[in-house]
């Protein structure tokens, strides 16, 4: 069955749409997806294989999540993420296979795709602790599963575990984690404003100016809170007083 799919998948390569697939997953040496290789297949494309596939053995869904190409690996977790929900009986394995393999979740749009659909619901009703390891990860993909798994739970009005991962990634450097924290802030304010507003008012003049655009881009008074929260980046950042006397003593 795996040899047929990704013959299936062979066959509806583009190269032109490859090679832009290349330059918009940032593939070039030094950047984020530095050496994958695409074939240039849509996602309605992949969709309709992973409904012809859906009952893919696990063993082959691994063998497909290893390949060095990216429709590959994105068919293999869309096709676990559809044998996740509806196969109860496969969950725990899917799960295990999933953080074994983080390695090959390595990109956004594979993260985005299974993190909720997998991680998230598969700790729906278990400890949260494996989230806080994937948030302290050297992995940029493991930090942004940590974060993006958190959707799941805000689909179910509980905010408390998005909160506390988008706090322990404030100081994060990277501008893919500014974005997927901000825009799970941004899907907690959707359920809950008041929940959104209060996690502002605490860390607004801390967060990346990226995740904290993402977070009130649905926000009425957006351009009122960026300022108000430049202000207090420019009042943090300033000398305070005994720095100030420390300095004139130093050049006297």
């Amino acid at each position: 069955m795996l040899a047929k799919l990704k013959r299936r998948l062979r066959t509806l390569a583009h190269p032109e749409r490859a090679a832009h697939s290349q330059r918009f997953f940032k593939t070039a040496p030094g950047q984020y997806g530095h050496g994958d290789k695409f074939l240039g297949l849509t996602v309605p494309m992949m969709r309709g294989v992973v409904r012809e596939f859906r009952d893919l053995p696990l063993a082959d869904a691994e063998a497909l999540l290893a390949s060095p190409w990216h429709e590959d690996r994105l068919v293999a977790l869309m096709i676990l993420v559809e044998q996740y929900r509806r196969t109860p009986g496969a969950r725990n394995a899917i799960y295990r296979l999933y953080l074994a393999r983080t390695d090959r979740i390595n990109n956004w749009d594979l993260v985005d795709v299974s993190a909720a659909n997998i991680v998230g619901a598969h700790l729906a009703e278990r400890s949260r602790k494996p989230l806080l390891r994937l948030a302290k990860s050297k992995s940029l993909w493991e930090r942004r599963i940590a974060i993006v798994a958190t959707l799941h739970f805000i689909r179910r009005n509980e905010f408390d575990d998005t909160l506390a991962i988008a706090r322990l990634l404030l100081a994060d450097t990277h501008d893919l984690i500014h974005k997927a924290c901000g825009w799970m802030l941004r899907e907690t304010g959707k359920r809950d404003e008041r929940v959104l507003r209060a996690f502002l008012d605490e860390h607004a003049a801390r967060m990346p100016r990226t995740m904290l655009r993402y977070a009130i881009e649905r926000l009425e008074d957006r351009d009122v809170i960026l300022s108000a929260a430049k202000d207090l980046r420019a009042l943090m950042s300033a000398p305070s007083h005994a720095e100030i006397l420390r300095r004139l003593r130093g050049s006297g």
